[in-house]
């Protein structure tokens, strides 16, 4: 049996992935409901595809911790050790954990992007929720490698943390928080937060939009495509960090 069909068994059986899973559509879709469920007459015509995607990074977030989990609740309950000897090759292992989440997450990204476009779709059908231009099809179908990307940072992080309140504590607050943060710093803080990782992996969805309600964005570092490569180049660093330490230290 592969590594890879090794790996889906072990992720499946476990009842945490599930529940992100739920939550994260809950999330996306629920909140997509409120944000056009309520909106009436002038204030219809203004809604836009972005607004359908207002809890798309709370789903994310919680793949995130879904990832983290995957990996941290082997170190907790010992069973790790038990992988890497069945596996001696643990790149090999952690590459097919890491292939399994990532491909979850950005199913369930798809998944809960479309479906909260639909919701809205049904909630407002005055207001103009066509999928016309390729920005638009990049919003929706972009949460697919976002997600995916994510949960690859949150595989990595899992690696380095070993411990599950921790590893979702930096996955949490660094995206929502810390980023965010730099923007209070003297002089360099703007350029940092333009340069983080999270909002580049953001920035690659919402350039292009039509904001409507939503506000405006800040400025941006890169164009789309480029913000979303580079924010794979942190998912590949972290990951080949995160490797190269598990390599290198005991189970």
């Amino acid at each position: 049996m592969s590594v890879i069909a090794v790996e889906r068994i072990k992720l499946f059986s476990t009842r945490s992935p599930w529940w992100c899973m739920i939550v994260a559509a809950v999330l996306a879709i629920g909140l997509a409901a409120l944000a056009t469920g309520f909106l009436k007459g002038a204030n219809e015509q203004r809604a836009t595809i972005l607004i359908t995607q207002g809890g798309a990074q709370l789903s994310q977030m919680v793949m995130m911790v879904m990832a983290a989990l995957a990996v941290t609740t082997e170190y907790r309950f010992g069973t790790i050790r038990t992988s890497f000897q069945a596996v001696p090759q643990r790149t090999t292992l952690l590459l097919g954990k890491t292939a399994v989440v990532a491909a979850l997450a950005a199913m369930v990204g798809l998944i809960t992007s479309f479906g909260a476009w639909g919701i809205g779709y049904l909630f407002a059908g005055n207001a103009d929720l066509a999928v016309d231009t390729g920005a638009e099809w990049r919003l929706l179908a972009g949460q697919g490698p976002v997600f995916a990307l994510s949960a690859v940072i949150a595989v990595a992080v899992g690696i380095l943390i070993r411990q599950s309140a921790g590893a979702i504590a930096i996955l949490i607050l660094w995206p929502l928080l810390v980023e965010n943060l730099f923007n209070l710093i003297p002089k360099v803080g703007d350029d940092l937060s333009q340069w983080s990782p999270f909002q580049n992996g953001g920035s690659f969805l919402i350039q292009g939009q039509e904001f409507g309600l939503a506000g405006q964005p800040g400025d941006f570092a890169l164009g789309p495509w480029w913000a979303l490569l580079y924010f794979a180049g942190w998912a590949a660093a972290l990951l080949a960090i995160a490797l190269f330490s598990a390599s290198k230290r005991d189970a």
